[in-house]
């Protein structure tokens, strides 16, 4: 675990807006910037509500973001790009639009390739446009990171762009905007937010300045989450998750999620399980795996969810594994449509996500992740 002493570096997007009814502060903010031309990055359904975004000027909508979105699915997003010819490059809905939104500012009439920017750094800035993040679920935070994902479907893994040319001038979080999210995917993504959090708070590159927010990030969940399921109205159980959602955002920049995302990535890339849903059922397995290399800070995730602390392997899976299994979402691969013929196949594709596994407060062998896919069959 890292110390005070060790070096860091926080980011953040340049501008905040949060709160119930800020969504329309988007608009306002552009038209004070002098923005003409807009293009906004989303999905079918939360393209029918752009009005709440109160744009001026010729706003032009790419509504086809799928679930995962592959490498096909980004090069219409660029194709869009180039024919809006936009000033500002809105992404508004899950992790999904936004990730291609980041995309969508730093290649759309650039020279360079997405090949070419896969890894740390390699993007070549300035950007030309600017870039906004408006998102409508509670889970992935990547709104305020510098990351974007999409899958290869040749080789069935995620392709991982950071460069802070991909960080947002404004971020817009407005939790209203989460009130039709359906019960399930309201779990599943509340989980996944707290899945950054307890990744990054436990993390071989976990730092106090970054704890702060994780384990604050984690006690929101715990405290709202089963509040939100039930209740998708509830505007304070909302707004905490759409908080914990930041937070978890916070803490991907400078730490990074671990052993959990990355036996959650198969299930994406290979069988299309929600990214949300996938880091849940996956949750309470790496969590208890990780307690003896982490019990001080394992006590500490239990406590923020309302649980006895414990260091105990048993009782750490057991009371995260009710967490999640109370909430509705779905606990089995089997009940996920993944064949048990798949699991060797899964655990070489996540034991070679080394940029995650190597975050891991202890060692994830090939045999240790086979191991933990059989126990969640």
């Amino acid at each position: 675990m890292a110390s005070l002493d060790s070096p860091l570096t926080i980011v953040r997007p340049h501008l905040i807006e949060f709160g119930i009814d800020t969504a329309g502060k988007l608009g306002r903010w552009a038209a004070e910037k002098g923005y003409r031309r807009t293009l906004i990055i989303s999905d079918a359904f939360n393209a029918s509500r752009i009005d709440l975004l109160e744009l001026k000027g010729e706003v032009t909508v790419f509504s086809e973001v799928t679930p995962e979105p592959d490498t096909a699915n980004l090069e219409k997003v660029l194709a869009a790009a180039n024919f809006a010819d936009a000033e500002l490059i809105v992404g508004f809905g899950g992790g999904s639009a936004m990730d291609l939104a980041k995309l969508a500012a730093v290649l759309a009439g650039s020279a360079q390739t997405l090949h070419e920017v896969v890894g740390p750094n390699k993007v070549h800035g300035p950007r030309k446009v600017a870039l906004a993040q408006v998102p409508t679920t509670s889970g992935t935070g990547s709104e305020a990171g510098i990351r974007a994902l999409v899958t290869d479907p040749a080789t069935k893994a995620k392709l991982a762009v950071e460069s802070l040319h991909m960080l947002a001038d404004l971020a817009v979080i407005d939790p209203a905007l989460t009130f039709s999210v359906p019960a399930r995917t309201t779990a599943a993504t509340g989980v996944d937010a707290m899945a950054h959090c307890v990744e990054a708070f436990t993390n071989r590159k976990a730092h106090p300045m970054v704890d702060i927010y994780a384990i604050e990030g984690t006690r929101l969940v715990g405290k709202y989450l089963a509040r939100a399921v039930k209740d998708g109205s509830d505007a304070e159980a909302r707004s905490g998750l759409s908080l914990a959602s930041l937070y978890g955002g916070f803490c991907l920049g400078p730490v990074n999620t671990a052993g959990g995302h990355a036996l959650a990535y198969p299930l994406g890339t290979r069988w299309h399980v929600a990214h949300g849903a996938a880091n849940a059922l996956i949750f309470p397995h790496v969590l208890a795996f990780n307690t003896p290399a982490a019990p001080e800070k394992t006590k500490a995730v239990m406590e923020a969810l309302g649980f006895e602390p414990s260091g105990n392997i048993a009782s750490v899976f057991d009371a995260a594994y009710a967490f999640c299994a109370e909430l509705g979402i779905e606990m089995k691969l089997s009940r996920l449509g993944v064949p048990e013929s798949d699991l060797d196949a899964m655990a070489d594709d996540a034991f070679a996500i080394r940029r995650l596994l190597d975050n891991n407060p202890r060692d994830l062998s090939r045999a240790d992740i086979r191991s933990i896919y059989a126990a969640a069959f």
